[in-house]
């Protein structure tokens, strides 16, 4: 008669057992965590701000506009202007301060929406109040808001259609003002990219420098 060895029943682990497995886990993973945590928390970072500041500190710094040791703005985000003796940046759809970086957005009005008609109609008429012997069409940049709210720039028709009631008010001949749109258009981003464009700040701030040298 043969005889067998009765199966052996698996031992669950012993509770030391079980802690020196969970300490074998977790130890690679913390050195792994603090590891990652130096390097993409802290050195590449360093490193990154480093490379920029020296190969581009004005863009690493907000684009930064600044009137002798003043800071006036920023070359990424618009300013409103009123004054019929500079050119007026287009309209701005942040509530409720106009060309507030906290709160970019657009008025997200359809095109047959009545609100967005009232509006351009009303830029329609301050425009033409400040300049009423302007009679060419305005340039749609001028009476609608950009998608961010934020837009620095017009189009050079824009600015021009501006000239001379700058040239007027500051008494300042046309082909001078003109001359100043011109000097501060920029072409397509690498030539291919976007539209060329006006940036309203850097503008004006040419026009103050021609009128009070």
């Amino acid at each position: 008669m043969s005889s067998s060895r009765p199966a052996e029943v698996a031992r669950p682990p012993s509770d030391s057992g079980t802690r020196a497995a969970a300490l074998a886990s977790i130890r690679p993973a913390l050195v792994l965590l603090g590891l990652f945590t130096l390097l993409t928390g802290a050195l590449y970072p360093a490193l990154v701000t480093g490379i920029v500041q020296v190969a581009f500190p004005h863009q690493a710094n907000g684009s930064l506009i600044k009137r002798g040791n003043q800071v006036i703005g920023s070359s990424l985000i618009g300013q409103p202007f009123s004054d019929p003796a500079y050119f007026w940046s287009r309209a701005c759809a942040t509530r409720p301060v106009p060309y507030n970086g906290g709160a970019s957005s657009g008025s997200n009005q359809g095109p047959m929406n009545p609100a967005l008609k009232d509006a351009v109609t009303q830029r329609v008429a301050a425009l033409r109040a400040a300049d009423p012997g302007q009679k060419e069409p305005i340039p749609v940049d001028l009476v609608t808001a950009s998608g961010s709210g934020l837009d620095p720039h017009i189009s050079p028709a824009a600015a021009l259609y501006q000239v001379g009631r700058v040239a007027r008010v500051r008494e300042l001949s046309e082909s001078v003002v003109r001359g100043l749109v011109d000097r501060h258009t920029e072409g397509r981003t690498l030539g291919l990219l976007g539209e060329a464009r006006v940036n309203v700040l850097e503008l004006n701030l040419g026009l103050d420098r021609i009128s009070n040298p």
